[in-house]
This record gives structure tokens, C-alpha cells and sequence, in this order.
């Protein structure tokens, strides 16, 4: 359904470190920088971060969640990890599995140095 989806940020080079950490638990490589951007790519899609061209502050949107699969809970609690000692805070409860409608999910949830709400979602399979 998407291209990519891209981010405003504050600081580049912060947020890079947090990107590179972060996504790179989930197996995506060091951004690749392009102008005032860095692009993650992968298989499935593009993310990118980018300082506003608009010349304002970046924020973030109120509401606002950015989903990155997990392959495990393993995998979700390392996501977690490198966010938070790369500048991002926690937010949400703590990661882990909750029961919801959509079944068993494991969710990691945390904002990056700017604000922006990003969850780390591993579905297990179905018995």
C-alpha cells in the first residue's frame, strides 16, 4: 500500500543514530544520506527521516503511531532497548504481549528524540 513513509526531524545526526540502532535490530542498514534525508530501506518499503524543507521546526503528530514489524519478542525487547539508549523514552505500557481483538500481540512501543510514536508489533502465528 505505501511507498514509503517519512519523518520530520530536528537534529539529522541525532536522529540517524537513533534510526541506525533502532532499525538495525530488525535487520535494516544504516540510513543512506541524501541531501538534508536519511533512507532506510528494505524489501517491504522505505522509511526515511528529514530535516522540514519548509524551514520550521519538526513535530510530531498528535495521534500519530509508526509500525515496524518484529520476526520475535526477542527481537521486539532488543527494538525496544536500542531505542531507548539512543535518546528515545518509553511511552505506552511496558513491552510485551497484550490480548486485544486482533488477537495475541507482542508491542513495543516508544517515541524517537523528537517525539514521533513508533510501536514494534510481532503477531505469533496462530495455533
Amino acid at each position: 500500500m505505501f511507498s514509503h513513509v517519512m519523518v520530520g526531524v530536528n537534529d539529522l545526526e541525532v536522529s540517524r543514530k537513533f534510526y541506525d540502532a533502532l532499525l538495525g535490530t530488525i535487520g535494516i542498514g544504516p540510513g543512506v544520506a541524501n541531501n538534508n534525508r536519511y533512507f532506510y530501506r528494505s524489501p517491504a518499503g522505505t522509511f526515511a527521516i528529514t530535516t522540514p524543507i519548509n524551514g520550521q521546526p519538526a513535530t510530531f503528530g498528535n495521534g500519530s503511531t509508526l509500525g515496524f514489524l518484529l520476526e520475535s519478542p526477542e527481537q521486539g525487547a532488543a527494538f525496544h532497548a536500542a531505542g531507548i539508549a539512543n535518546g528515545g523514552t518509553t511511552c505506552e505500557d511496558p513491552p510485551g504481549f497484550r490480548e486485544g481483538p486482533a488477537g495475541k500481540l507482542y508491542l513495543a512501543y516508544l517515541r524517537d528524540p523528537d517525539g514521533n510514536k513508533l510501536c514494534g508489533l510481532h503477531r505469533p502465528p496462530k495455533k
